[in-house]
């Protein structure tokens, strides 16, 4: 099934400017997440994980993006060096193109780490690349399926009995904001923090990354190749919203917890990407992929303004039944 509306084109969006760059670049330590050890500082690479993840084929699938990604894009990034070297953790990343899945992957396989990464089940029926992407981490995610449940319960799974880190892309699917900013997040993201946190015990590190730039590239003929800058935050703190979580029910976040989680995430987003693009997000609102119309900020995902309490209900109900487009 499509999802409803459609992004809008690339040509309508300016390149981010290399003034623009230079002045993130007097802000940040920027460097290349393309090549390996981005960050130039010596660190442990995780061999248990890499070992784990079909490390030939992963090799050959990190040389291809890369060199790929290198015929398309100047690349730069900053906070790189906030990865830990082990333990368990969430990367909540925007998708603004499909450039967001594949600068902030590469990054972090970079640096030594092996996330298993959310991805639209249909891109495991690809020929010849849904077969890579599933043997390097893709845990595919039936869209509209009615299983969302089933796709939280395995995230949480990863992370508390696997012990590895997962990447999510909480907006879902590409971004319908016609001026491409991050779109309204889906709350399985916060679910799974929580509720992974609850079961270990501890607050499971989140970290917020935003990709810029990739929407501006001509995929027939991307040359000159345009800027891209991604921002990999240090990690978010949701510690008040964990207290007396040893006392909820196994997936008994409460919802104000969720909502709150997921509506930090997505400040956060804005943030980083106004830091980067070098503008300010709309004032007027997020863009609301239910309602495919700009919504103030803290209005929960598909409810308007003012709506009844029998309203927010319903949408709770369709939130916790729907995965993500």
């Amino acid at each position: 099934m499509v999802s409803r509306g459609k992004p809008s084109p690339g040509k309508s969006v300016p390149a981010l400017s290399t003034v623009q760059v230079e002045k993130l670049a007097r802000a940040h330590h920027l460097s290349n997440p393309l090549e390996y050890l981005p960050t130039g500082t010596p660190r442990a690479n995780n061999e248990a994980e890499i070992n784990a993840q079909n490390p030939a084929k992963t090799k050959k699938l990190l040389d291809m993006i890369s060199w790929v990604a290198k015929t398309r894009m100047k690349a730069l990034s900053w906070g790189l060096e906030n990865v830990p070297e082990t333990g368990v953790f969430i990367t909540a990343a925007t998708h603004v193109t499909q450039f967001d899945v594949f600068v902030p992957m590469t990054g972090l396989f970079h640096q030594g780490r092996r996330p298993r990464y959310m991805a639209k089940a249909e891109l495991g029926t690809w020929p010849i690349i849904g077969d890579w992407f599933k043997a390097v981490g893709m845990q595919p995610v039936p869209r509209r399926s009615g299983k969302a449940s089933d796709i939280i319960h395995e995230s949480v799974r990863i992370l508390v009995e696997d012990g590895r880190p997962l990447t999510i892309w909480p907006e879902g699917t590409v971004t319908r904001d016609p001026l491409k900013w991050p779109m309204s997040l889906k709350p399985g993201m916060a679910i799974i923090a929580l509720e992974a946190s609850r079961a270990l015990g501890h607050q499971v590190p989140l970290y917020v990354s935003v990709t810029w730039g990739a929407a501006s590239i001509n995929h027939f003929f991307p040359w000159p190749r345009k800027n891209v800058v991604m921002a990999y935050d240090m990690a978010l703190d949701y510690s008040d919203l964990l207290e007396g979580s040893e006392n909820w029910e196994e997936y008994g976040a409460p919802p104000e917890a969720v909502d709150e989680l997921t509506e930090r995430v997505a400040l956060r987003m804005e943030e980083l990407m106004e830091e980067i693009r070098g503008e300010k997000r709309p004032e007027e609102g997020r863009w609301d992929f239910r309602t495919m119309s700009r919504t103030p900020r803290g209005v929960k995902a598909g409810v308007k303004a003012g709506a009844t309490s029998t309203e927010t209900t319903a949408v709770d109900t369709a939130q916790t039944s729907e995965k993500g487009e």
